[in-house]
């Protein structure tokens, strides 16, 4: 049986846990090869040989896309080793919340670098790729998914740095999407609410403690619940694109 991704590759960044992890591996499922991209590379190598051990053909590259130079080279070095690369996810990224006033100019710094220009970085150095995968064999298409959040749509108190970040993540995707989609490259956004991954646990103590009682009746997602999504949206065939995706738990109002 044909697997829908086989004979193209995949890029995920932010890979060494959570929704990255789990998307690497679903597009290994799909048969894409996949290069594994984050900054700590213990747990892509441990990821690699499973995925390795499962068949797939795997490049663990250690990178923190929040530096220019190290984004750009994790993407030429996917694209030379592999010799194409057809599938971009931008997943990398941090969630620091909480009052405005007085917070950690730091923290704001991080988001910025990381959740908006690590994006960006990527984005860039990944357009010419996709640009020439599209334009051939096998498939006749190629994808940038960016993963933003339900604060890319919904400001809420005590999120206001993270909400700007990802309003922007939102606003880049769509102008993204109509310079390139009459060339067959698909540009995605994939907004997921609660899901229980590592973002929560790199706020300060306070904002964990606030966080946890906000959510504490709700039943949150998985990562491989937004792993199906994004492998779902790069699996459509070429004349298909499904730009944007909002997902939350059932019992998340907001």
């Amino acid at each position: 049986m044909t697997t829908p991704l086989e004979g193209t590759v995949a890029l995920v960044t932010g890979a060494s846990s959570g929704i990255g992890e789990a998307t690497a591996e679903i597009l290994a499922q799909h048969g894409a090869a996949v290069a594994l991209v984050a900054r700590r590379i213990d747990r892509l190598d441990d990821l690699a040989a499973k995925l390795k051990s499962d068949g797939a053909s795997v490049l663990p590259i250690q990178a923190d896309v929040a530096n220019r130079d190290e984004a750009y080279e994790a993407v030429d070095r996917v694209a030379a080793e592999f010799g194409r690369l057809d599938t971009v996810i931008n997943n990398a990224g941090v969630m620091l919340l909480g009052p405005i006033e007085n917070a950690p100019v730091e923290e704001w710094e991080r988001m910025v670098n990381v959740n908006l220009l690590g994006l960006l970085y990527c984005s860039k150095a990944a357009l010419p790729h996709l640009l020439k995968a599209a334009d051939g064999e096998p498939r006749g298409v190629a994808d940038l998914v960016n993963v933003s959040s339900v604060a890319g749509r919904v400001p809420r108190l005590g999120s206001g740095v993270y909400n700007a970040t990802k309003h922007a993540v939102g606003a880049f995707s769509e102008s993204l999407r109509q310079e390139v989609t009459g060339r067959h490259v698909r540009v995605s956004l994939v907004e997921p609410g609660a899901v229980t991954t590592e973002l929560v646990s790199h706020n300060r103590p306070e904002i964990r403690d606030q966080m946890s009682q906000r959510f504490a009746a709700t039943q949150r997602m998985e990562a491989t619940d937004i792993a199906d999504v994004i492998g779902y949206i790069v699996s459509r065939p070429r004349h298909v694109a499904i730009n944007e995706v909002l997902v939350r738990p059932t019992e998340q109002q907001q």
